[in-house]
Formats: C-alpha cells, sequence, structure tokens
C-alpha cells in the first residue's frame, strides 16, 4: 500500500481534529491549499491512467446477498 502525502495526511489530521472539537469550520493557508490540490490532481491523473491501461474489458463484478437475512 502506498503511503499518504504529507498534505493529505496533514488534511486528515486537521479534519479528524476538527471532528473531535466539533468545529464547523476548516482553514487552509494558500500554501496548504495549493500542496493539498497538487497531491489530489496527481492522484486523480494516476488513476485515469491505470484505468486507461487495464481498458474496460478489466472491470471487476462483485455479487453480494443477503446471508441469512
Amino acid at each position: 500500500m502506498q503511503k499518504l502525502s504529507l498534505a493529505v495526511k496533514n488534511f486528515n489530521d486537521r479534519v479528524k481534529v476538527m471532528n473531535q472539537t466539533g468545529s464547523r469550520q476548516l482553514s487552509l493557508s494558500a500554501e496548504e491549499a495549493r500542496n493539498l490540490h497538487a497531491d489530489i490532481f496527481n492522484l486523480l491523473a494516476n488513476l485515469a491512467e491505470l484505468q486507461n491501461v487495464r481498458g474496460p474489458e478489466a472491470s471487476t463484478n462483485v455479487s453480494l446477498d443477503g446471508g441469512g437475512f
């Protein structure tokens, strides 16, 4: 499993603190926002590249039933 980038980890930690303290707002500095944006963009670009490499025929089907429900 690939490790999270520092910007994503910091964002996740700050959201956790926000939730734990009951805060309703989270502010990012311009640098934090740029770093998070860059990491999210890279993540999405990597995902798009992987989807192009695998192609639509490489999809996975999952079947679930209710078991004893």
